[in-house]
């Protein structure tokens, strides 16, 4: 390894250490322990290093063919220790910023959605609604109307068949207009047996249908 090669060692390796402690604080930033299950933050961890491990051995392949050295890791020490005294409040903030703005993006960009897309959407139904409604009482009130003058009309031009049927009742007979009454009675009765009859053989076919 030449001394070039060693030196953009040292230097890729400064900045991986730089990178490794922000990396730290947003991971911390997003992560939240207190507020997950341990067992989440185990494997969190876990994947969050094997990453890191990764790209820092992606960068050594790319500046020194994956050479380790001891020198490496007093560099990437070095690098950490800068960013901890000199980058983090710096980063720190710019991280807040971003966060920040990005909150306040997103809230905007739901706010013109919410304007443009959802709200006419949401008025459209409402007026499809409304017209329906509508149309529906003035349907409704010109049936119930057109049913009433039906049936007081057909009352009206029923009302001389009435006249001469209430004429023809009080010329008939005393003793036919009994035995119309007692036909009548008869017929009523006829049917109100079938239909107690009928009643009471549905009744059986059922209990012996839950015997079986």
């Amino acid at each position: 390894m030449t001394l070039t090669t060693q030196f953009y060692t040292m230097l890729a390796m400064v900045g991986v250490g730089s990178y490794l402690g922000a990396a730290v604080d947003t991971y911390g930033r997003f992560m939240k322990r207190e507020k997950r299950a341990r067992w989440i933050v185990f494997l969190h961890d876990l994947l969050f290093w094997l990453m890191q491990g990764l790209v820092t051995f992606y960068v050594l392949l790319k500046v020194n063919e994956g050479e380790v050295r001891f020198y490496i890791f007093i560099a990437i020490v070095c690098g950490y220790a800068a960013y901890q005294s000199i980058l983090r409040y710096f980063y720190l903030s710019l991280l807040e910023s971003t966060i920040q703005l990005s909150i306040s993006f997103y809230q905007l960009l739901e706010k013109i959605v919410k304007m443009t897309i959802i709200k006419p959407i949401q008025l459209l139904v409402q007026a499809i609604i409304f017209i329906l409604l509508g149309t529906y009482k003035v349907v409704y009130s010109i049936v119930r109307f057109l049913l009433i003058l039906i049936w007081k009309i057909i009352k009206i031009l029923t009302l001389p068949i009435q006249w001469v049927f209430m004429l023809l009742w009080k010329l008939l007979p005393k003793s036919f207009k009994k035995y119309l009454e007692i036909l009548f009675r008869k017929i009523a009765g006829f049917f109100s047996l079938v239909k107690n009859r009928k009643h009471s053989i549905i009744n059986r076919v059922k209990e012996i249908l839950k015997k079986r």
